[in-house]
């Protein structure tokens, strides 16, 4: 069982390129030609605690647009259960699908957990704020599902 290490501010963010909902190639390289982007890590597409924070950053997004930053959600779904995600909860970012969760584990996110008595790898709730210059800004990782949005623009805010 591995224990997690996540990425710090000022570590260079990991390029990746992977698939959305639409099946449609996402690269870091690229959203970060035009704004920073909030890379934010979820367990599972669709269940209680990751659609209330979905829905929150769905939300927001005109606030978040304001500090130029863009989300993208990155979980180990399928592409499918994605679309299913997005069409369900009308969401209005890419949600991205790292079913070998290479990403989760450059970012330092993938590794061991305790749910209900079960104990597996898997991802850890964890977000982080990628600058234009492709280094993390800050890693949020003090949050409820429910306030996600609120300390993610709260930090915008003062920043």
């Amino acid at each position: 069982m591995n224990t997690i290490s996540p990425l710090q501010a000022g570590d260079t963010a990991p390029a990746f390129s992977l698939q959305n909902q639409n099946d449609e190639t996402v690269t870091l390289s690229k959203l970060l030609k035009e704004q920073q982007v909030l890379v934010y890590f979820y367990p599972k597409a669709s269940t209680p605690g990751c659609t209330v924070q979905a829905e929150n950053l769905r939300d927001e997004q005109a606030q978040l647009a304001k500090f130029n930053t863009r989300v993208v959600g990155i979980s180990p779904d399928p592409i499918k259960r994605l679309k299913n995600f997005e069409t369900k909860k009308e969401l209005n970012f890419d949600l991205l699908a790292d079913e070998d969760h290479a990403i989760a584990e450059a970012f330092g996110v993938w590794g061991y957990k305790k749910f209900m008595g079960k104990e597996y790898d898997g991802i850890h709730r964890l977000t982080f704020l990628v600058g234009q210059d492709g280094k993390i800004k800050h890693l949020f990782d003090k949050f409820k599902t429910k306030d996600h949005h609120q300390v993610v623009l709260d930090y915008l805010a003062a920043e």
